[in-house]
């Protein structure tokens, strides 16, 4: 459920941090080896288990293949319609495939629904080749996005999966670049929600069953080897909001897909999406000195949400605390405070108060008559 909460005293956004719902319920038990759950709209890990421990992603290291992919196209190095020529070692490719041959070019297009649809390890080398000239090249790009999204516990040594064992990454990790690919690349999205797919006179379907049992779940991404188990990545959306769960270990593909299903259940079920602030509306207009102008009106950027269990949004207490003194000169999106919101007594999230407008400096006389009053503060 999303709600905006309008009874509150303010309205903005710019999310800094947020901790786990206070109180929470307690998740069902969930067979696999480790998980986690989180609502996309707030950023807020719902519930986890064994979420930085490291395991063999298998598969689902083709989501960072498809970021660094989804990039090289939002850059225009490669277009869809581009024809690529397969190479040998594309071509044999082990594991899963979408059966591409080194006689016959096929197109970017093509080989991104082979990736996302049919986890071809065939055409995933075969946009690495492309879009880095080789798969250890393309692999350095894949890392360094792991870097800088914040993957910490993450390291890639092919574009594939195929188990090795300086292959690895978390839950956790996992949830976070799942998040990027929904985020950053809205328009290649709809790809994870295609049921099957045809090439080369095979159709094969998507191996995430819960995109045929469950209406609301239109992605993302599976995975399996003998050292990582059953592993799914599933997203789904009610309404405005949208949960991601993350099962890695588990028994068989159809306990991957209950147990996934389990988590997003539990987690619209169970748990509240509050709209706390809107972007660009004041929240409060704060006192600046040796300006020229007498107040600056402080909010946020974004939208921002926060998530807490069902039917405890009345209950939220919402404080505001001021950098003070505030003065001028003052630039638009400068802090100048926070919002800090806690339930029963237990933090539950930071929102760093920015400036709306700028204010410039007062003339020689206000800066000087607003000194004499700053000793006296």
């Amino acid at each position: 459920m999303l709600r905006f909460l309008a009874a509150l005293a303010f309205s903005a956004c710019a999310l800094a941090s947020t901790s786990a719902p206070a109180q929470a319920p307690a998740p069902p038990a969930i067979a696999a080896a480790a998980w986690t759950l989180v609502d996309v709209t707030s950023g807020q890990t719902i519930a986890s288990h064994q979420a930085d421990e490291r395991r063999d992603p298998a598969s689902i290291t083709k989501l960072m293949t498809a970021y660094v992919v989804f990039g090289a196209l939002r850059q225009k190095s490669i277009v869809p319609s581009q024809m690529v020529s397969v190479s040998e070692r594309a071509w044999r490719a082990e594991g899963s495939r979408m059966f591409i041959e080194p006689r016959k070019s096929v197109s970017v297009d093509e080989l991104l629904h082979g990736m996302i649809v049919q986890s071809g390890n065939d055409a995933s080398i075969a946009l690495a080749e492309l879009v880095a000239g080789s798969e250890p090249a393309f692999v350095e790009r894949m890392n360094q996005e792991a870097k800088r999204l914040g993957m910490a516990s993450t390291q890639f040594v092919n574009a594939t999966g195929l188990a090795d064992p300086q292959h690895w990454s978390t839950a956790g990790d996992v949830a976070t670049l799942a998040q990027a690919v929904i985020r950053d690349y809205p328009e290649y999205y709809p790809l994870y929600s295609l049921r099957e797919y045809r090439y080369n006179k095979i159709t094969q379907p998507n191996r995430n069953r819960l995109l045929w049992s469950d209406p609301y779940v239109d992605g993302m991404k599976t995975g399996h080897t003998e050292a990582a188990g059953w592993c799914l990545v599933a997203s789904a959306k009610r309404g405005e909001r949208r949960l991601l769960s993350v099962v890695l270990g588990a028994l068989s593909d159809a306990a991957r897909a209950a147990e996934s299903q389990k988590l997003l259940n539990f987690g619209f079920q169970a748990f509240d999406t509050v709209q706390l602030y809107q972007s660009g509306k004041p929240v409060s207009a704060l006192r600046v000195w040796k300006g020229a102008e007498r107040e600056v009106n402080a909010g946020f950027l974004a939208d921002r949400y926060i998530t807490l269990p069902r039917g405890r949004a009345g209950d939220l207490k919402l404080t505001l605390e001021a950098l003070e003194p505030l003065v001028a000169p003052v630039s638009r999106g400068q802090r100048v405070g926070v919002v800090r919101v806690a339930l029963d007594g237990r933090a539950m999230a930071e929102f760093p108060l920015i400036a709306l407008d700028e204010v410039g400096p007062a003339n020689v006389f206000v800066r000087a008559w607003d000194s004499v009053r700053l000793w006296f503060k």
